[in-house]
């Protein structure tokens, strides 16, 4: 492991605090997440052991910090909807704009699509241009738009929803599966390359 090398991992507890922090200046400074208060550490410890049970949680390293993060959850409860998820990225403000989002995001999909995943989704507070051509670049469309339906930092807000198919939507699908009983080499595998190949160029999501 080289300084300046950006590694993408899956998440640990001890990780919590570093991400919270990241997701910090989001709540109280951006309406990019609804949320209004700073979730207590040992809730947001909480809410990270609860997502990864099932789906991939990532985070991208840096010289021994934490400058991104991103996951997959589930999008609806109902069974049916199993073959759903939805995805969230965060990025540290002072590391935007260096192919970070693009490269979990890589990440993230590679792994669904082993889950047996068929659609995912995002979610954009408008606007967010950066967002929103990350989205459009891995072949997200909009699904829609919700108008003016969050209220914060002095204004409503819309909320523009992308969807993309990234699996076989058969009459039998075949069942989602854990995070827990995918090979943990083969994710190391894409985690590895991704790490090793969307870092060697500027890119700008």
């Amino acid at each position: 492991m080289y300084m300046n090398e950006k590694i993408i991992r899956m998440v640990k507890d001890t990780d919590a605090q570093e991400i919270l922090s990241i997701y910090a200046h989001y709540i109280k400074e951006t309406a990019i997440t609804f949320e209004y208060e700073v979730p207590t550490l040992a809730e947001f410890t909480k809410r990270i052991r609860e997502i990864s049970s099932d789906y991939p949680y990532l985070v991208c390293w840096l010289d021994g910090n934490i400058i991104g993060y991103a996951y997959a959850h589930r999008q609806m409860e109902r069974a049916a909807y199993q073959w759903n998820a939805e995805l969230s990225v965060y990025i540290d403000k002072s590391h935007l704009h260096h192919g970070i989002g693009k490269a979990l995001y890589s990440a993230l999909i590679e792994i669904l699509q082993m889950q047996n995943m068929c659609n995912l989704y995002g979610s954009v507070t408008s606007p967010n241009k950066n967002s929103e051509k990350l989205h459009e670049a891995f072949g997200f469309s909009k699904l829609g738009i919700y108008h003016k339906t969050g209220y914060k930092c002095g204004a409503w807000h819309d909320v523009i929803w992308f969807e993309k198919n990234i699996g076989d939507c058969s009459l039998e699908p075949e069942p989602f599966i854990s995070i827990q009983k995918i090979s943990k080499n083969a994710i190391t595998e894409i985690l590895s390359r991704i790490s090793k190949t969307s870092f060697d160029r500027n890119l700008s999501f």
